[in-house]
């Protein structure tokens, strides 16, 4: 089955038994179930932390979608991310880690390398000799990694990853929140776990924060259910509701998106104001063909290097479209510099580590008409062109 048409209609492809047939999830809001009054079903509940109709339903759908063997929908991504952790890593564990990550995955790992003792290594995923040799020189429980990175859109090679980690007897994760399964599926590249936050692409609206996280075995799907039962990680009824009603368009968004983003990235290489323009879907940029050979659709998200930093706070500021906002992936364009927002807690020294200045801005292309985004983005940095109508 294709991936349009299983969440075209999720209700049907999902175990989730309705009375009353409904074709959209109901949402099951309750913290406890009866018993005695339950229908003869495969399942039986009790508490909504444990388990409930309507998560699991959309439990079922990820796992598809991803082609793994068991989903926990946990209440953000960062939660996801520490689920992971608790579930696989112990005191005195050491966890290989792509260098370009979300501040808010250093942020956790500075937190569990002060009250836990998991040591955090640091690696070039794009340079597969580095991630090796940090292998080898390690005892490494667990390689997690984005693709595209955040924020610099580097390109992993999943597949040649997931070889060493087999090769060095390591779990593999990949944090699959901008490519989503609508573009890439970590688990049939060789990913022990696949993870993302659903605030992004995959709701689309920006109106919920969520997050999954899809084991490749049962064994670790277990695990992991285990573990969100035990902290108290699991999503609200409600929130999984709001994240399945940008299901049935996810693709087309996507698809969408890519095309202004092109456009927009060909643009922004045109103005003497913008230095350097990053975004795999341009055939500039250093990875392009893997970009293209391991993702159906190239996310919408790029980044910018202005002339200085007053520039780039010149573009933030004069837009009137894309608001300054964290996040990406969702209907409505926004716009942030990274060092200030979303890798605040970056050090300097690890800033410049992987590219960051605070000229550097990343855009997250939504699905407003792309002449009045080129139109805004003049407008905001003034430039000379009659190319484009001035909003």
């Amino acid at each position: 089955m294709q991936l349009e048409t299983l969440l075209a209609n999720i209700s049907q492809h999902s175990n989730l038994v309705d009375a009353y047939g409904a074709t959209h999830l109901p949402i099951y809001n309750t913290a406890t179930f009866d018993q005695k009054r339950q229908f003869p079903n495969n399942k039986n509940y009790d508490y909504s932390r444990t388990d409930n109709p309507t998560r699991n339903a959309l439990e079922d759908i990820f796992t598809l979608a991803e082609n793994g063997a068991g989903c926990v929908c946990t209440n953000t991504g960062v939660s996801a991310l520490a689920l992971l952790f608790d579930t696989v890593l112990k005191s005195g564990d050491t966890i290989l880690v792509e260098r370009d990550c979300y501040g808010g995955t250093y942020r956790l790992l500075s937190i569990l390398l002060e009250k836990y003792d998991v040591r955090t290594c640091y690696a070039d995923f794009t340079e597969l000799s580095e991630v090796e040799n940090a292998l080898e020189q390690n005892d490494v429980k667990l390689i997690l990694c984005e693709s595209p990175t955040n924020p610099s859109l580097k390109i992993v090679d999943l597949k040649s990853v997931a070889d060493l980690s087999q090769k060095y007897n390591t779990l593999f994760a990949v944090d699959n929140s901008m490519a989503t399964f609508a573009s890439q599926k970590p688990l049939d590249l060789g990913a022990d776990f696949s993870l993302f936050s659903a605030t992004k692409f995959i709701s689309g609206h920006g109106s919920v924060v969520a997050g999954a996280i899809v084991a490749k075995t049962e064994h670790w799907s277990e695990r992991l259910n285990y573990f969100s039962n035990a902290h108290g990680r699991a999503q609200s009824p409600f929130d999984v509701f709001l994240v399945s009603l940008g299901l049935p368009t996810l693709v087309y968004r996507m698809k969408t998106q890519e095309q202004s983003a092109i456009q927009l990235s060909e643009f922004l290489n045109t103005l003497s104001d913008v230095i350097d323009v990053k975004f795999p879907g341009l055939p500039s940029h250093p990875q392009y063909e893997l970009a293209k050979s391991q993702m159906k659709i190239i996310p919408s998200v790029l980044t910018i290097t202005l002339k200085s930093a007053e520039k780039a706070e010149q573009l933030i500021q004069n837009t009137k479209l894309f608001g300054e906002k964290v996040s990406f992936g969702t209907s409505d364009s926004r716009l942030e510099i990274p060092s200030k927002m979303s890798h605040a807690t970056y050090s300097e020294e690890d800033l410049k580590k992987i590219g960051l200045t605070h000229a550097t801005v990343r855009i997250s292309v939504g699905l407003e008409n792309i002449d009045d985004l080129i139109a805004d983005i003049q407008q905001a940095l003034k430039v000379e062109t009659n190319k484009y109508v001035k909003l």
